[in-house]
């Protein structure tokens, strides 16, 4: 029934700013397209540390970027000229494709200092023969994720297709992504449409064929299983995956079917090649240098 069970890691992205990592994972490196992904927050720190917390300008190739936030607000600004901010319901969906460059920073002091910045960054590998379209962005408001509720249920559709449940969010692949909160005792499912799925548990606990499991854990089930899910508490939970799109390799944050491609972007990047954000171009991530770093381990500033 159950195929996996991942315990999200620490990174330390800033001083204030660890994040819990669960995607990738030595035994489980992709659920269907999603090939990363990053818990962050809450985040509480005093206001002279807010600028440390910014995610400096850096490149992506072969992906796409999806941050969602559960509380607070993110300021993105990309090299197509996008300034975006984000909040709390919304989606801001980056196809990185050839390559782009981008920001994000925490300019609402309040938020960080006052402890509601929290949010959910996926990585989302693009198929072959989209690895290289043309880079794109969109932001997508609350009203256009359709909500499903039920009793002790209420669950938003972030992108793809499950439980009936479409949106017009831009995606290259077959996937779900759901942002699900069941009260104490609910019980809820899987969608059976998709060969990849996993549960990760932001709040609270589950309990799956007798035995609970708690926040900071993915559940991966094998194709075909239909568990039966029951919140043990108040739960939240980001419910993902797909069909798998083959191998993927990853260094830093580039993503491709191909390790060349990927030398491709090192330089690139280390050349200038990749514009940086008009309005954000002053300074920028360096490649990095760490020569023991295996190709397949991101670094620990890969959260967006």
């Amino acid at each position: 029934m159950l195929d996996l069970v991942i315990e999200a890691r620490k990174a330390s992205l800033a001083p204030g700013m660890d994040v819990r990592r669960i995607l990738p994972f030595r035994l489980r490196r992709m659920v269907g397209p999603f090939i990363f992904m990053d818990h962050a927050g809450p985040v509480d720190v005093q206001p002279p540390l807010v600028q440390s917390l910014d995610v400096l300008p850096h490149p992506h190739i072969g992906l796409s970027t999806v941050s969602y936030l559960f509380g607070g607000q993110v300021t993105h600004r990309d090299s197509l000229g996008v300034e975006q901010i984000i909040r709390p319901g919304e989606v801001n969906w980056m196809t990185a494709g050839s390559g782009i460059a981008h920001s994000e920073r925490f300019e609402d002091p309040a938020t960080l200092a006052g402890g509601e910045l929290e949010m959910i960054q996926t990585w989302v590998a693009l198929p072959e023969k989209d690895e290289e379209a043309a880079p794109a962005f969109d932001n997508y408001k609350p009203e256009q994720l359709p909500i499903y509720t039920d009793a002790g249920v209420w669950m938003r559709l972030i992108a793809g297709n499950a439980f009936g449940l479409r949106n017009q969010v831009k995606t290259h692949s077959p996937l779900f992504y759901l942002h699900v909160i069941l009260d104490q005792d609910a019980r809820f499912g899987l969608p059976q449409e998709h060969a990849e799925r996993g549960i990760y548990i932001a709040k609270g606990s589950l309990e799956v064929a007798g035995r609970t499991y708690t926040s900071g854990q993915m559940l991966v089930f094998n194709k075909g299983v239909d568990p039966v899910l029951t919140a043990k508490e108040p739960t939240t939970l980001m419910m993902l995956g797909g069909e798998p799109l083959g191998e993927r390799f990853i260094w830093w944050n580039f993503v491709s079917s191909r390790k060349d491609r990927i030398e491709q972007a090192k330089a690139d990047w280390k050349e200038g090649r990749i514009l940086l954000p008009p309005t954000d171009n002053i300074e920028f991530v360096p490649l990095p240098e760490d020569k023991s770093r295996p190709a397949g381990s991101p670094s620990p500033q890969a959260l967006s």
